[in-house]
């Protein structure tokens, strides 16, 4: 029952024609939308924002949280043609002031309130000190809506008509906006979905915020496939957990995080499956430990962890599959996808072998027009039209994907470079060890020293600095490697994506004494 138009809004009426009362929607509140409910709802939802003056080719910034007005809210602005520019619920004034005037955004649509924070506020504050910007703050159930009677005749979008605006998570910089097309998300969404086996009936999870790409693809995954998206506005470890299960979740997402809750919730209950009709456990965005899919795979079943990698700009550009080695699952990132394009390049600017590491450039369907800021463009390509990604891999002689590290997370220690991620993974298998990070502090005398920062697990004290160097040597780590400076906090910050914000945690520490 696949759909294989890539317009968003065709989509949705292709869907709602072929599968009316087949449900599409479920929240964590136990509200249900078929097919056929989300193509009227989205309907009336166009005509109140065109009521409110929202007309094609308009930019539309919607910060929001994963509730189902906001799902849809993304087919209602397709209906009228307008250019989505998403952000995740957790960025403020600054940052989405930035993006707002950046994107030359004529709305901004935000809660009245969510989590204690008052974006009512901050959207008028924004709309004040920014030329014809329009600030709406709705709740659940109370979005824009009318007689569909009053919408302009739908006019389908070019198929690289910019339809996305989409910032990245700025983790060391500021956001740049990447511009995407129908057709790139849809492509993503095909692909995604053939990958992880999506079929019509399952039942995959929407966890993490939507707003985020990776939530737009599982909108497209959904609507091609015939899928019921569970939908839960902020992920509890617990209380997300149970709402999965109690859906019987086939696809349960999506991150090294969420899949070690989903372990714990199994092994305080190991008599009864928590997913009964599990397929896989999609994942991505964080490193996750070497024994991570064995555990998975043989406690919550199905066929353990399929991850994938990609960029805001070029989302999910390799992926794993059911049907790959269990030695593959756990270690890569998957193939490249259908039509893409996956080299890495030497830091001589020659093209690595098979099993050689190289910065990874990508050509694919997937990829973003560009920046919003086109001056940014011609560092992000090379001469030859590849994306330049950032990351650090390997691909093997099978064609799956190792990602090693970034270019700008490296840290040059007496003129030698460390790879964080290297540390990083070898420090996830320490038992007393829950999550961690490894950054590079400014020191006089060897230019950079690597700071490992981590959060002790559960019913474990926390680790020494000793301890730590001890088990790195033990492991085969170079001792130029190991990390001089050790910092116990409660939790690594995370943005929704699951990257470490490492700007946090360098700004946090960069002034902590340190003693040889």
């Amino acid at each position: 029952m696949g759909i294989e138009t890539t317009d968003l809004w065709k989509l949705v009426l292709e869907r709602a024609e072929l599968t009316p009362e087949s449900e599409m929607l479920v929240d964590e509140q136990g509200r249900r939308l078929t097919f056929l409910e989300y193509k009227i709802a989205s309907q009336q939802m166009a005509a109140g924002l065109y009521e409110l003056g929202v007309k094609e080719g308009d930019v539309v910034t919607w910060e929001l949280p994963t509730w189902i007005e906001t799902v849809v809210l993304s087919a209602a602005l397709s209906r009228l043609g307008a250019v989505q520019n998403p952000i995740i619920a957790i960025y403020r004034e600054r940052e989405v002031g930035f993006c707002v005037k950046q994107a030359n955004a004529s709305f901004l649509i935000t809660p009245k309130e969510y989590r204690g924070f008052n974006f009512e506020e901050m959207g008028s504050n924004i709309a004040a000190s920014t030329d014809q910007l329009t600030s709406l703050a709705v709740e659940p159930n109370n979005f824009p809506s009318a007689d569909p009677a009053v919408l302009p005749t739908y006019l389908e979008g070019k198929e690289n008509a910019l339809r996305w605006l989409c910032y990245t998570s700025g983790t060391t910089s500021d956001p740049k906006g990447a511009k995407h097309t129908d057709a790139s998300v849809a492509a993503i969404g095909k692909s995604m979905g053939e990958r992880l086996d999506v079929q019509f009936g399952d039942r995959p999870a929407l966890v993490f915020p939507f707003p985020h790409i990776g939530g737009l693809t599982w909108l497209f995954t959904a609507l091609q496939t015939g899928a019921t998206l569970i939908c839960d506005a902020a992920f509890d470890p617990v209380k997300t957990t149970e709402l999965l299960s109690r859906e019987d979740c086939t696809h349960p997402g999506a991150g090294t995080p969420f899949h070690m809750a989903y372990l714990n919730a199994q092994r305080a209950n190991p008599s009864k499956k928590l997913f009964p009709n599990v397929k896989n456990f999609p994942g991505g965005g964080a490193p996750k430990p070497v024994t991570l899919h064995a555990e998975v795979k043989a406690e919550l079943g199905g066929s353990g962890i399929v991850s994938g990698w990609g960029l805001t700009e070029a989302p999910i550009l390799s992926m794993g599959a059911d049907t790959d080695p269990d030695d593959k699952l756990a270690t890569s990132e998957g193939r490249a996808m259908p039509g893409v394009d996956l080299i890495t390049v030497k830091a001589d600017g020659s093209l690595a072998k098979s099993g050689e590491e190289g910065e990874l450039r990508a050509k694919a369907p997937q990829l973003m027009l560009g920046y919003l800021d086109a001056s940014l463009d011609k560092e992000a390509f090379d001469e030859n039209g590849y994306f330049r990604t950032g990351d650090l891999g390997i691909i093997d002689e099978d064609g799956y994907v190792v990602i090693s590290g970034r270019l700008k997370d490296v840290i040059i220690r007496h003129g030698e470079n460390i790879s964080a991620k290297e540390v990083e993974d070898l420090l996830f298998g320490h038992p007393q060890i829950a999550d961690v990070a490894v950054i590079g502090l400014p020191d006089t005398v060897t230019g950079e020293r690597a700071c490992a920062v981590v959060s002790t697990a559960e019913d474990h004290s926390p680790i020494t600095l000793s301890e730590l160097r001890t088990y790195l040597e033990n492991a085969g780590l170079r001792k130029n490697a190991i990390p001089e400076q050790l910092m116990i906090i409660d939790s690594i910050p995370r943005n929704p994506s699951g990257k470490v914000t490492k700007n946090i945690l360098q700004e946090q520490f960069k002034t902590v004494p340190f003693e040889r």
